[in-house]
């Protein structure tokens, strides 16, 4: 059943920055922010061992045409997911320690917490960013307001316990029909009880190219100066590695294969300069070798173009905190 509570339920923007669209003045003057996100799952995902019904039949190699039965492992979808975190996740980081670029990580716990030596890896020689994408790789949209709040404190503790950093961006991709409302009251209270941040950001958006405030309906009666919105840094499935998973995949409905779309998405917004860009990866996937050798080839081009600025998600966030304040009313912000 699923429970909503209006004070969570955010209003659609039909309108976003009109014809004149939004410069998020990135630093030095860059024309774009690029921003890699790598979707760490794997151990996370359905798994009979972990007493779910079946195995994970969605975003591997064979996915829901391969041979998942109820109640029984099926090795071949519980082994693809194992290619990812011991062999995909780091040619990923090798690419990435090859360009000198830092990125984001929607981490699971649990799958964080079963490969150690890659939250070790991330946090502490990389200066990679982790983000919160869940205890579990599953679906939670009908847990009651309780088991949602526990929901998100629970993957945010976990994630500091198992990496050592406390995440301040957010994506889940799934959840109920408050959760993304009610984040930053949730992270607050983290904060009033554990002395944790509070939430810097959240991505659970796809309808923009560069980040914007929004009012939170529950702050709608308190003074302006005590208001604090929701900053929200948009997502995408169009770039998604995923993609190749799914119909129409990579080639893509545009005729295009993988790096071909890449360097399209970035040549348009690059040219409309103040952008950012997202390249949603998953170490099961792009880190097959194939397609590495595809991402590597973008990388390569867009590392030759002067004013790229690659980066996480969570300076990005910095940067348009400090650049374009929240005030109530403006999805700009500003002084």
């Amino acid at each position: 059943m699923v429970h909503t509570e209006p004070q969570y339920q955010l209003p659609r923007d039909f309108e976003g920055f009109g014809y004149e669209s939004h410069n998020c003045q990135w630093p030095n003057n860059a024309r774009i922010a690029v921003s890699f996100v790598l979707n760490y799952e794997e151990g996370g995902e359905r798994s009979v061992l972990d007493g779910d019904p079946h195995s994970e039949p969605y975003l591997w190699e064979k996915g829901s045409a391969g041979g998942a039965r109820e109640g029984a492992r099926y090795l071949n979808a519980e082994q693809d997911f194992e290619y990812g975190s011991r062999v995909g996740v780091w040619r990923l980081m090798r690419l990435f320690e090859e360009f000198g670029w830092r990125i984001t990580i929607y981490a699971v716990a649990r799958a964080m917490e079963l490969n150690p030596k890659f939250g070790e890896y991330c946090v502490q020689k990389a200066g990679h960013e982790i983000a919160n994408h869940g205890l579990r790789w599953l679906e939670f949209w009908d847990y009651d307001i309780e088991k949602d709040f526990q929901y998100v404190k629970d993957s945010c503790n976990k994630l500091k316990e198992v990496t050592g950093e406390f995440p301040v961006g957010v994506y889940f991709g799934r959840g109920t029909p408050n959760t993304h409302g009610a984040l930053p009251q949730i992270f607050k209270e983290m904060h009033k009880e554990q002395g944790t941040p509070k939430l810097l950001y959240s991505s659970e958006c796809y309808n923009d190219d560069v980040p914007y405030w929004m009012d939170l309906p529950y702050e709608k009666d308190l003074p302006d100066a005590e208001k604090e919105g929701l900053l929200l840094v948009p997502y995408n499935y169009d770039c998604n590695d995923g993609k190749f998973h799914m119909a129409p995949g990579f080639v893509t409905s545009t005729g295009q294969l993988y790096d071909q779309y890449l360097k399209s998405t970035f040549d348009c917004l690059y040219r409309e300069g103040g952008k950012m860009m997202n390249i949603p990866l998953h170490s099961r996937i792009t880190g097959k070798a194939g397609r590495s050798e595809a991402l590597r080839n973008f990388c390569k081009y867009i590392s030759e173009k002067e004013g790229v600025w690659v980066t996480t998600r969570r300076d990005i966030a910095k940067h348009y905190r400090e650049t374009f304040p929240y005030r109530p009313g403006s999805k700009r912000g500003g002084d």
